[in-house]
């Protein structure tokens, strides 16, 4: 009776190794369907392929991006924020910083821009050397009204390799390299042979 159990269970364990593996093909076989019709621009039938690799695997983060990327594409912006909300929730932290990225993207084109800030930092946080984050949480400070924010933020950028940032201080800025450059300012030094009062 022991030994008859024991198989049942090795059965039954070979069995949901072979679903799960099963179920982990038919997933990454859709994604490629769907990336394949992405990249014919066939946006519908791309996100059908992408949803039934999520079906198939509900935390396949990168279906999720590409999902949200072909939302974006056609314009589905609160589909778009929800595929880029999933690939944080279920992403490794380069999928986090760009779920955190594309999302605060879709945002500042619906004109959150407050909204789209705490994104960006966020990326950033993940992703420290993320130039187009940099850049973009610019643009939305400047929409809120944080043009010294902007500055900084456009600073960064440009010190990362982001061209438009650049591009921006140049004209803008025109010595912000050089003020980037200098030393900070000598603080006054107490001097020890005065006593406190």
């Amino acid at each position: 009776m022991k030994r008859t159990l024991r198989c049942i269970t090795v059965a039954a364990a070979f069995m949901l190794l072979l679903t799960s593996i099963g179920l982990a093909e038919s997933a990454n076989s859709f994604f490629d369907q769907g990336f394949e019709k992405h990249q014919q621009g066939d946006l519908a039938k791309a996100i059908k392929l992408y949803t039934k690799a999520i079906d198939s695997n509900p935390a396949f983060a990168m279906a999720f991006q590409m999902r949200g990327i072909a939302q974006q594409q056609l314009k589905k912006y609160p589909q778009a924020i929800d595929d880029y909300s999933m690939v944080i929730t279920c992403g490794e932290p380069y999928f986090k910083a760009v779920g955190y990225y594309n999302r605060g993207i879709v945002k500042n084109i619906t004109g959150d821009f407050a909204g789209a800030i705490p994104d960006f930092s966020q990326a950033i946080e993940l992703d420290k050397r993320m130039a187009a984050a940099f850049f973009h949480r610019g643009i939305a400070k400047s929409k809120t009204g944080d043009l010294a924010g902007q500055t900084d933020d456009f600073c960064q950028a440009a010190q990362l390799g982001e061209i438009n940032a650049e591009r921006w201080l140049n004209t803008y800025y025109p010595g912000w390299k050089q003020h980037l450059q200098q030393p900070p300012p000598l603080l006054p030094q107490p001097n020890p042979r005065e006593s406190p009062t």
